[in-house]
């Protein structure tokens, strides 16, 4: 939490929760990189996660995870498919990749390289074990894309094809290798001075929900009172 942007998603996130008339909870769990290392932190959250559901749901009432650290995201997803009442709408760094070939135990050798066919094995294998709807992803990890992305950007702006300040060019570039997800962003804006910078774009691709197919999150304006909230 001491990261900018990451606090400003937490504080950003406590204030969207408010907004919708949604409970925020704030947790903490043991750093992978510490003395009791990934093994530690891990079996952290399996023992952990149980007991969230019955503090925060005793009733069964639907509660969404969200986690900050990559190696711990893999026991959560675990755990959360065995509940009832566990909702895994997105990841840290989104991927169909990110915790779920782990969790579920799914060889995806076969597809590797084929994020089409990586979505619909870990999608299939979600909603067998009856995760549909609560469970969600990008349907192309962010890397892939934007070093794939990006080069096609470049590309494009060499050739005319595309204008290096137009947030609608770069979308198209990334869109190139994301048939059927869409992308949005915003220039970063600094919550101190309210200034939009011009060269900082955060960007981000729909949800994809496991048996349901995309959310309309692209397509949906921002307040702008988000934009200047700043980390606790």
């Amino acid at each position: 939490m001491s990261y900018e942007t990451l606090g400003r998603r937490r504080a950003i996130m406590e204030e969207a929760c408010k907004d919708l008339g949604i409970k925020f909870e704030f947790a903490t769990a043991p750093d992978p990189t510490s003395d009791i290392g990934i093994p530690g932190a891990q079996q952290f959250i399996l023992e952990k996660v149980p007991q969230w559901l019955q503090q925060y749901a005793p009733n069964g009432e639907k509660v969404a995870f969200f986690c900050t650290n990559d190696a711990e995201t893999e026991p959560l997803l675990k755990q959360l498919m065995a509940s009832k009442n566990g909702y895994f709408i997105e990841a840290d760094l989104p991927s169909p990749l990110m915790g779920y070939p782990g969790a579920l135990g799914i060889d995806l050798s076969k597809e590797a390289g084929n994020f089409p066919a990586i979505l619909k094995k870990v999608e299939s294998t979600v909603v067998a074990k009856g995760g549909k709807g609560r469970f969600g992803t990008w349907a192309y990890s962010y890397g892939y894309t934007t070093t794939a992305g990006l080069g096609e950007f470049a590309k494009r702006v060499i050739e005319g094809k595309a204008k290096k300040d137009s947030m609608k060019d770069l979308f198209a570039a990334y869109g190139k290798y994301t048939p059927g997800a869409k992308w949005t962003g915003a220039y970063n804006t600094d919550a101190a001075t309210g200034v939009k910078a011009k060269n900082h774009i955060l960007i981000y691709q729909d949800t994809y929900i496991m048996g349901k197919g995309y959310l309309p999150t692209t397509s949906l304006k921002v307040p702008e009172k988000y934009y200047t909230i700043t980390k606790q």
